[in-house]
């Protein structure tokens, strides 16, 4: 932790240590690297220079991949509070300077720009706003801002107050906060669920006194659903990843569920059987839409309905990557065709620049909409020699994403790019 940032000690403010930045470091912990050494060595060195924002930061990202989470917020707020603000340097000449609005939390509370413009010609500054964040005394000059905070309870009053912001913002926007807003899984289905080319069935949020009275037979799921019934998939709110998420066969279910999961609230939906009838996989997709067009990110082939790419078993199936490498290859020329009036609609209706869908196919093939959101992780971080199908994809989609960006420059005329 020696490598110190001279810049700061000319500009007569107190030396810190580089800022190594989330994508390096998860691309340690994505390849099998351990963090643990460098994880005492950060906080050795914090101990020692507890104003060096970098570093409390740098310690912040390393326990939140290392899946300490309460110890990793309290850091990165420590480090907020000396410094919202960070720079994330370009590997080149850069073109085009992006100023992103964050906001405190885990993975999932930003739109994980570090890997959209890894190894690029952007400049990226981070800059972090909310409740315990102090202010920056001068904005960083630059081309485009883009609104990173991802949509949460606990963030949506905080979205709404950068809305009135940007309506007087000198540079252009991308992803206009109020619309994240309305990416709650409740509020999504309500957006999208009647869309042409969609199938998303209604989610309900519900109290656990309410899923408590479902599970004693005073309330039924139709009365909430709208007519749907058991089997039903419930998931505590603000879980991601799966955690918490359970299909739920019967009323008899529900206490062994609330027992499991000590959440107050919760979102229903029914459980919807997206097998593919020729082999009873179920395949779900993590696509991106960039300025309304979709790029895919990855594929995950399960013999199980909750599927996470990393529980897939993509690595262990030779068979399966085949197919994955199929799908991406033939993506535009297949997949996007047969749903470009889903793909169209939902651009329309969520009226976001970037945002991220997962999704399947129903048996009579409508895109199946599990999720949207605009702070999904895309990465080229899988091992080209396992993966080497992916590099050209993921490619196209961080070159689409630096075209938007450039796109939307160009409508300032202070671009000078």
């Amino acid at each position: 932790m020696t490598n110190i940032d001279e810049s700061l000690v000319a500009e007569n403010k107190p030396p810190q240590s580089k800022l190594i930045g989330l994508a390096p470091l998860m691309r340690i912990a994505f390849s099998g690297g351990d963090l643990k050494p460098l994880g005492t060595e950060l906080i050795a060195y914090a101990e020692e220079h507890p104003h060096d924002a970098h570093a409390l930061m740098n310690l912040a990202t390393v326990l939140i991949l290392l899946g300490h989470r309460d110890a990793a917020l309290s850091t990165q707020m420590e480090a907020l509070r000396l410094q919202p603000l960070y720079s994330v340097p370009s590997t080149r000449e850069p073109v085009l300077r992006l100023l992103a609005l964050m906001t405190d939390g885990d993975l999932m509370a930003n739109t994980p720009l570090e890997f959209l413009v890894e190894d690029s010609d952007i400049a990226l500054d981070l800059l972090y706003v909310g409740a315990g964040i102090p202010a920056v005394e001068q904005v960083p000059p630059h081309d485009v801002m883009f609104v990173a905070v991802g949509e949460a309870d606990d963030k949506n009053s905080l979205l709404l107050e950068l809305q009135e912001i940007i309506q007087t913002w000198p540079t252009p926007v991308l992803n206009a906060p109020e619309r994240i807003t309305h990416l709650g899984r409740d509020r999504a289905c309500a957006l999208l669920q009647d869309a042409p080319g969609v199938a998303m069935p209604t989610s309900a949020r519900i109290s656990r006194q309410t899923l408590e009275q479902i599970g004693s037979g005073e309330v039924t799921v139709s009365s909430i659903l709208g007519g749907d019934d058991f089997p039903i998939i419930a998931r505590p709110l603000g879980s991601h990843a799966g955690h918490g998420l359970r299909k739920v066969l019967s009323a008899e279910d529900v206490p062994d569920y609330l027992q499991a999961v000590p959440s107050e609230e919760f979102y229903i939906a029914r459980f919807v059987d997206y097998r593919t009838l020729a082999d009873g996989q179920f395949r779900k997709y993590r696509i991106i839409l960039i300025d309304g067009k979709p790029f895919i990110s990855h594929m995950g082939i399960s013999k199980h309905w909750m599927i996470h790419y990393l529980n897939a078993g993509m690595t262990d199936s030779a068979e399966k990557r085949d197919e994955e490498a199929r799908f991406m290859q033939s993506f535009d020329e297949d997949f996007v065709p047969r749903h470009a009036t889903a793909f169209a609609e939902i651009f329309k209706r969520l009226d976001l620049d970037y945002v991220g869908i997962d999704c399947g196919e129903t048996q009579d093939g409508k895109l199946l909409i599990f999720e949207v959101d605009s702070d999904m992780i895309v990465h080229a971080m899988d091992p080209v020699d396992m993966f080497p199908y992916k590099q050209e994809p993921m490619q196209k989609l961080f070159a689409a994403f630096r075209d938007l960006l450039i796109k939307t420059a160009r409508m300032s005329p202070a671009y000078q790019g």
